[in-house]
């Protein structure tokens, strides 16, 4: 796969956040709070117009070269509403008397409570943006539970083919590798080979392209209408988007997965050698946050020359549990880990009753919106045994084949009629 431009590709949008010709600065400490944006006392998913918010907050960044942003789908009224009508805005919404959040080089963000639901505050939140490699979240709230971590899979040649200089692993074709260690791979390297390996084995006889469709359909039933996956790892392609609160949907179901913690809080792994094919080595944790932010939890980088750093990251503060996600960031003047941590500073700054909207959970009914990606019917994901894997491995049998070759179909179907321009990726 390749997430590299084309040429042709869609016309650049406009910026994420409404109205914004110039940086906003953040003001001076004492001035009066930022103006809310706060919502009406209408249902989850009403159909309401974007309502035209303040702008965000903005740091000015350099200048940078990118390839055209290929222009995102249309966004359903009631799309725009899911978890309530003050967040449907292009632009700034925190509770009446919030503090002023950080100024950030990023163009979309969100800050909720991991337990509760409450939304804090964003800008942008439903607006659509490329991931980059903060969709491996999406692989792993979609297969981690599926997956036996101690079974054994080899590797091979197309599980290698990723952007040639993109981040991975170090696997090697022919290579014998457990479960366990490939999520470790996804998490602390942004391993791109990895994500390759698990979406094939979670797709079933419909390879990585089932892994993908089983991503789409699970971002359909948490309610993540503006996510589309077309990469398991989040390397760039036509048609692939997310959005801050899609994000921290996902953040949530991975968060609640003990596994996905320890994993995520991981500081260090060993990737055994494969005999005469590759030495063992070490791959480490490269989530700054894990290491330099009191109480965190984990989360995921991002980066490609199309999506920017976009990052995702949690952490626990007097029993209070938040999660961060944003897009389209600069690394200066902060990197997008630190404007992460800066955004989890504002949020536990502000009371624990504040809140402008909600995370919704995982089926609940969204009246007039409907998935970006695939259809929401979908068989379950397979995992099927490894040419290479030890007898004792536990894997349920192939449903049946013609089902499964229908379904490779429809995925291929879909995949070519999703033609927008991609970036070049380069990310991790």
């Amino acid at each position: 796969m390749t997430g590299s431009a084309r040429r042709g590709a869609a016309a650049v949008v406009g910026a994420l956040v409404l109205g914004v010709a110039a940086p906003t600065p953040v003001p001076a400490a004492g001035s009066a709070p930022v103006p809310a944006v706060t919502g009406r006392p209408v249902g989850v998913g009403s159909p309401l117009p974007p309502a035209a918010g303040p702008p965000c907050p903005r740091q000015p960044a350099p200048a940078v070269s990118r390839p055209p942003r290929p222009a995102p789908p249309p966004v359903a009224p009631a799309e725009r509403a899911v978890g309530g009508a003050a967040l449907a805005t292009p632009g700034l919404v925190v509770p009446p008397g919030a503090a002023p959040p950080p100024a950030l080089t990023a163009t979309s963000w969100l800050v909720a409570d991991l337990d509760t639901g409450a939304v804090l505050g964003g800008c942008g939140p439903h607006e659509p943006a490329t991931p980059a490699s903060v969709q491996k979240l999406l692989l792993a709230a979609t297969l981690l539970p599926a997956l036996d971590p101690q079974q054994v899979v080899t590797v091979t040649r197309a599980d290698l083919d990723i952007e040639p200089g993109s981040s991975a692993v170090g696997l090697v074709e022919g290579g014998r590798y457990p479960v366990e260690l490939l999520w470790l791979g996804l998490l602390l390297q942004s391993g791109n080979d990895a994500a390759n390996v698990l979406a094939r084995l979670g797709g079933g006889g419909q390879g990585a392209a089932g892994g993908v469709r089983a991503m789409n359909e699970r971002a359909h039933r948490l309610g993540a209408y503006q996510t589309h996956a077309v990469t398991p790892s989040g390397l760039d392609g036509p048609g692939q988007f997310t959005s801050a609160y899609d994000l921290a949907l996902i953040a949530r179901v991975c968060f609640a997965d003990p596994t996905f913690r320890r994993y995520a809080l991981t500081p260090r792994a060993l990737v055994p050698a494969q005999g005469r094919l590759a030495r063992g080595f070490e791959i480490q944790n490269e989530n700054p946050l894990v290491a330099r932010y009191p109480g965190a939890l984990g989360g995921k980088t991002g980066f490609t020359d199309l999506a920017r750093h976009t990052y995702v990251g949690a952490a626990e503060r007097d029993g209070r549990r938040l999660v961060v996600t944003l897009l389209g960031a600069e690394p200066r003047p902060l990197r997008g880990w630190q404007q992460g941590a800066a955004l989890l500073d504002w949020g536990f700054s502000l009371p624990r009753d504040g809140t402008v909207g909600r995370l919704v959970d995982p089926g609940e009914p969204v009246p007039g919106a409907t998935p970006t990606g695939s259809p929401p019917t979908a068989p379950a994901v397979v995992a099927v045994p490894d040419a290479g894997a030890s007898r004792g491995s536990r894997w349920p049998e192939l449903a049946g084949a013609g089902v499964l070759l229908l379904g490779a179909l429809l995925a291929v179907v879909l995949l070519r009629r999703r033609r927008r321009g991609a970036g070049t990726s380069f990310g991790g």
